[in-house]
């Protein structure tokens, strides 16, 4: 059990890596005094780094593609706020995970607005292509196996093992109690483990 941790620690290490942050205060700088070249550059140096936070969230390209352009547009509106307490990076980070859960409370809510149909196609908006296979490449195995895990383990998953939130902050952010994020975590990472020994 702890040599498949370790994998599945080593495999995220070296997968995700910060874009690097050397031109980033003069960029963001630039910006905020609204420099759109500017915010093209920032966005061409975080885009892959975004979508890849988005993606493993919703497991679904089109609906991360959808989140992508809106903690764009968000982080052009909000820029000036940006007080440089924490790396633009980690900012802009934490704005795509609430971009995400934003959308998936609203999807959520409309749904809730919907009457049943009778529908038992599998065609629920909120799992659809949960176990579908992401972009070929390094770790293809493991972003197959997190695109395949429950919607709420993945969710917490991602923020604690891959963001590194905490389980206090994920609750905030969720709506759920301590309790549950570490039980999703638990599960996930049970599930991982047991999916990345097939």
């Amino acid at each position: 059990e702890r040599i498949g941790d370790a994998r599945l620690e080593l495999t995220l290490a070296n997968e995700i890596r910060e874009a690097p942050d050397d031109p980033v205060p003069a960029l963001v700088d630039r910006a905020q005094r609204g420099d759109v070249g500017a915010f093209e550059e920032l966005y061409r140096s975080h885009v892959g780094r975004v979508y890849a936070i988005c993606l493993r969230m919703h497991a679904h390209r089109e609906d991360a593609e959808d989140s992508v352009q809106e903690v764009f547009v968000r982080a052009w509106q909000r820029i000036g706020g940006f007080e440089g307490r924490s790396a633009f990076s980690t900012w802009l980070h934490r704005l795509a995970v609430n971009v995400v859960l934003d959308r998936k409370r609203a999807l959520r809510r409309r749904l809730a607005e919907v009457p049943a149909s009778g529908d038992e196609t599998g065609s629920d908006p909120l799992s659809r292509h949960a176990a579908r296979p992401v972009d070929p490449g390094i770790g293809v195995d493991l972003e197959r196996a997190i695109a395949g895990l429950p919607d709420g383990a993945r969710l917490v998953f991602v923020l604690h093992d891959v963001e590194g939130f905490r389980h206090r902050e994920i609750a905030e952010m969720t709506g759920t109690a301590e309790g549950t994020s570490k039980a999703q975590l638990h599960r996930a990472r049970r599930l991982l483990r047991e999916a990345l020994k097939r």
